[in-house]
């Protein structure tokens, strides 16, 4: 029988978040798959667990995931543990995953300590909907698209920065989606633990003033849906009736439900939208 990784969630600043499920299964696994062995080497040995380390990161993410595969097809298990939080939130944990379950190896995921949902819950903006991209693309055209995506988002965005590039990320995304409220959250779990809630522009004012030390998650209010309707409604507007329907119905639409469609779009009756088509005027931006 193979044997089963398990991904186990560390903690991202404070020890004491490990869970006891965590460290039991780290004493008892063959094998600790780890991002940077030097840096956890330090949280093993303050727990006293003598559990063989081998590293697994960015740079040997698939060579070694089959290395990885072939030991726990022969029955090994093995724990996957990252520098910080949850294995496969932003690091190469996810393919270490895909390659387990392609092969047929069990895989389980022990809960617990993970930087962007703590942010989250930390920032007093909405919970109950939101989109996290980790770390921003740093190839400029990806980075450009997912930017552009963002503009449009109504749930609560989760961005992760490091310290050196947080002030021209924040000049960058006030760019982008203009002045939204926004939490700054830093150290998280540690001493220092900070959740400055601002704005976009006065976080880009105060770090270009102050500077930052630590690790940042940022959480950004998504733009609001009354901000979203105008704009889509803006978009309709440019358009006459006639092209609005042919959009519609081009696509396979019916032209009953493709009125009905027009209409919610720009924001007027039914009866309006009818009225105009009857009579055969080209409203485009006239009225509605």
């Amino acid at each position: 029988m193979s044997g089963k990784l398990y991904l186990c969630a560390t903690p991202i600043g404070n020890l004491e978040d490990i869970t006891l499920r965590v460290l039991r299964t780290l004493r008892e696994v063959d094998l600790i798959a780890a991002e940077d062995t030097r840096n956890s080497i330090r949280l093993l040995n303050h727990f006293e667990i003598k559990t063989p380390l081998t590293s697994y990161h960015e740079y040997n993410k698939i060579d070694k995931a089959d290395v990885l595969a072939e030991k726990l097809r022969a029955g090994q298990n093995i724990a996957l543990i990252t520098d910080a939080g949850t294995p496969g939130i932003s690091d190469p944990g996810e393919d270490l995953v895909r390659i387990c379950y392609e092969q047929g190896i069990e895989v389980t995921s022990l809960p617990g300590p993970a930087a962007c949902v703590t942010a989250l819950t930390l920032s007093g903006l909405p919970t109950r909907r939101f989109s996290f991209e980790a770390f921003l693309p740093k190839e400029k055209k990806e980075r450009t698209a997912i930017l552009e995506e963002l503009k449009t988002d109504t749930r609560t965005i989760v961005i992760y920065e490091a310290p050196h590039h947080l002030t021209a990320t924040l000049r960058e995304l006030l760019d982008a989606l203009g002045d939204r409220r926004i939490t700054v959250c830093r150290e998280l779990t540690k001493m220092h633990e900070t959740a400055f809630r601002t704005t976009l522009a006065e976080a880009a004012a105060f770090y270009e003033t102050h500077g930052v030390r630590g690790e940042c998650v940022l959480v950004i209010e998504g733009m609001s849906r009354r901000e979203l309707i105008r704009q889509q409604q803006g978009d309709w507007l440019s358009l006459t009736v006639q092209e609005h329907m042919a959009y519609y119905t081009d696509g396979g639409m019916d032209r009953k439900s493709a009125m009905k469609q027009v209409a919610r779009d720009r924001g007027v009756g039914k009866r309006e939208i009818y009225s105009r088509l009857l009579s055969g005027e080209d409203s485009g931006q006239q009225g509605f």
